[in-house]
């Protein structure tokens, strides 16, 4: 078979072709595989400040504060209006109102039983004095016919004896009569004293069951003894723990309304005893406020307790945490009681420091890993751990600034 020289020249390329093709395969292949990208998330390691901080929850509260309860001693209450939480009032201004409807009913009634009483009194009165002066008659008229039986019988010496008799009999009689006359007098007397007690004294309730309605009626309207900030005060209640609402009944006693002195709104909080060694009086705070996220307060440590006591808030076992105290250095008119608050405490700064996030650490068999990105597949690194502030921990040793780390175990395989 005759080869055409062309033709053999031809396959030649055709063969060459072909091998570098495949061999660029493979090349290419081979930088895919080192350059394949983290099957979990990664971040690359940088040097930068180290804040190491300590962090606690907290709440503000008011060392000075007045509250408004409803009265005492006025019976069944019902809430007509409540000034709105957060309101400000000045001195003066009404805050609560109850409704009057039953205390004014009542206080019509006292007022027409006191007046009525009174009359009554008046007439009792009269009805005394009338049967004092027909038994003052009596008595003068037996005191008459006793004197005029005693001259009768004076005549006995010029009289007859039968005549004589009857004349002492009749001085007998007298004598009785007017004994008679007296007493029903000193009866009556008596008689009329406990009838005219008894309407005084009916009289005296009635006046005090109208002084009381009427004082009842004046606390109806709940005044601000002093400017300030409503705060609805929580109860505890068949329905949960809120506030009163226009419409509720309320019992006597009950606190409603708290007005807070502004100036004395301070932070308070409770830190356990690993926090307590490392906190200090005037050292500087931070604070979050949930209810005012677009703002930040500067403030600094008022006040560590320095005996611990039972946190009941802090759940099972109780433990025995520290009070802590804060203030502000800025103030602010949506600052209330009862707002809960983030407060972070700078300990130290460390400059220059590597820190990676805590959840890019993983202890093993007594040590600490970072999974370094090399190549291809991460390695495991041992690191050692200076600090822990937070969400954060300062690497002394083990890892370099550019360094990729996993922040999940790439070890662990998802089921």
């Amino acid at each position: 078979m005759i080869v055409n020289k062309a033709t053999l020249k031809r396959h030649k390329v055709m063969s060459g072709a072909v091998v570098l093709l495949a061999s660029s395969g493979v090349l290419l292949g081979a930088i895919r595989y080192t350059h394949r990208t983290p099957s979990v998330p990664t971040i690359v390691v940088t040097r930068g400040e180290f804040l190491d901080s300590l962090q606690f929850r907290g709440e503000c509260s008011a060392l000075k504060s007045i509250s408004i309860t409803a009265p005492a001693e006025v019976g069944e209450l019902q809430l007509l209006k409540v000034a709105a939480d957060g309101t400000k009032v000045k001195a003066g201004d009404p805050v609560v109102e109850f409704d009057k409807t039953k205390t004014e009913q009542d206080l019509a009634q006292y007022r027409s039983s006191l007046k009525y009483t009174t009359a009554d009194i008046e007439q009792a009165r009269a009805t005394a004095r009338l049967a004092e002066e027909q038994d003052l008659t009596a008595v003068l008229k037996a005191r008459y016919d006793l004197e005029a039986a005693k001259l009768d019988a004076g005549k006995q010496e010029i009289v007859s004896q039968i005549e004589g008799a009857e004349a002492k009999l009749k001085v007998s009689e007298a004598e009785q009569k007017l004994r008679e006359a007296e007493a029903k007098l000193k009866s009556d007397r008596a008689a009329s004293k406990a009838t005219i007690d008894g309407k005084i004294e009916a009289r005296q309730k009635a006046a005090f069951d109208v002084q009381r309605a009427e004082s009842a009626l004046s606390k109806m309207t709940l005044k601000a003894p002093s400017a300030g900030m409503v705060s609805l005060v929580p109860v505890w209640r068949e329905e949960g723990y809120m506030p009163f609402r226009p419409g509720d009944k309320v019992w006597p006693g009950a606190p409603i309304v708290e007005l807070p002195d502004s100036t004395s709104l301070r932070i308070s909080a409770r830190v356990d005893e690993t926090e307590r060694g490392r906190l200090a009086l005037h050292q500087l705070v931070t604070v979050h406020l949930d209810a005012i996220a677009d703002r930040q307060f500067t403030g600094n440590i008022e006040e560590i307790s320095t005996i611990a006591t039972e946190d009941y808030s802090a759940g099972w076992p109780i433990p025995r945490n520290f009070d802590l105290r804060v203030v502000l250095d800025q103030s602010d008119p949506r600052l209330k009681p009862g707002m809960t608050a983030q407060a972070t405490v700078v300990i130290d700064r460390v400059p220059r420091a590597i820190t990676i996030p805590l959840q890019a650490s993983f202890p093993k068999a007594g040590q600490t890993f970072a999974y370094v990105w090399k190549g291809s597949k991460f390695r495991p690194q041992v690191i050692e751990v200076s600090r822990r502030s937070g969400d954060r921990i300062l690497v002394s040793k083990g890892l370099e600034a550019g360094d990729r780390i996993a922040l999940q175990d790439p070890t662990v395989r998802d089921e």
